[in-house]
């Protein structure tokens, strides 16, 4: 994986925003592709959907090879946090990338910035797939409004090394939420992607349930993607591959039968979901 330290430029202030303290990710998670590029070097941007795949930034910048992590390391990112009070607005960490990947233990920029915007008081939602945000619970729990929240797409920790080889185990995620919880922080879990033929949703909100106070849900979106899922099905679980071009390229109703479906576990086990996290 290659590391490259940069400087952001001015953060962008506007209503809702996200902040990003890397560019790229080294989780290396085989549904999601974090490019690095010359110029996204911003900080903090206004956003329209608080969480979405670090791969959507390709609409930003071009394509890169797949096969290749990187990880560009703002380390002027907590210098770029603004003195104005962020009080009741909505900041999210992060939507391109993982707060809490592999390089924070090194870097510290999430925690760094963490401690700029504790004055601020933003309404805070953290989502990672990371143990290392327990790191980090002491400055969370200042927060007036903070909620805490792992996306999780397996249980099945062999699956889980396939497809996310340096990424905490959902054992780990489930332990770090049980002790956000134990702190008084908000939790939720996010299921996304959802892999068709892999990801067993009613598994994951039993496993889950009492710990996680919501549930947000999302499909998996292969847009620009696809060639990296299409070769790790392909040698993992050549049965599904006929499936998924199935799914996700012809008419059919998958999705929409599945978010009926999962509404209605929603119903059943009294838990609150959504489609999306916003």
């Amino acid at each position: 994986m290659k590391i490259k330290e940069i400087h952001a430029k001015s953060i962008i202030t506007k209503s809702d925003y996200e902040i990003n303290p890397y560019v790229g990710c080294g989780h290396g998670c085989v549904y999601c592709s974090c490019y690095t590029q010359p110029g996204n070097d911003l900080l903090l941007r206004p956003i329209h959907k608080s969480i979405h795949y670090a791969h959507l930034m390709k609409h930003f910048t071009g394509h890169h090879d797949l096969g290749e992590r990187s990880v560009n390391v703002k380390i002027n990112a907590p210098e770029l946090i603004p003195n104005q009070s962020y009080r009741g607005k909505r900041i999210v960490l992060s939507s391109a990338t993982d707060p809490y990947q592999p390089v924070e233990k090194e870097y510290e920029l999430t925690r760094k910035i963490l401690e700029k915007l504790v004055p601020l008081q933003p309404d805070l939602r953290v989502l990672t797939k990371s143990s290392l945000i327990t790191r980090d619970f002491d400055l969370l729990k200042q927060f007036e409004n903070c909620e805490v929240g792992v996306s999780v797409s397996t249980l099945d920790e062999r699956i889980r090394k396939e497809m996310e080889p340096d990424a905490s185990s959902a054992k780990e995620r489930l332990r770090a939420l049980k002790k956000a919880k134990e702190d008084g922080l908000k939790t939720f879990v996010f299921l996304s992607p959802i892999l068709p033929g892999i990801t067993d949703y009613r598994e994951i909100i039993t496993e889950f349930d009492g710990v996680a106070g919501s549930f947000f849900f999302e499909n998996l979106d292969v847009q620009g993607v696809w060639g990296s899922v299409r070769k790790w099905l392909t040698a993992n679980h050549p049965e599904l591959v006929e499936e998924y071009e199935r799914i996700y390229f012809t008419n059919n109703n998958y999705w929409a039968d599945m978010e009926k479906e999962i509404k209605t576990m929603g119903k059943d086990v009294n838990i609150h979901f959504n489609n999306g996290v916003n």
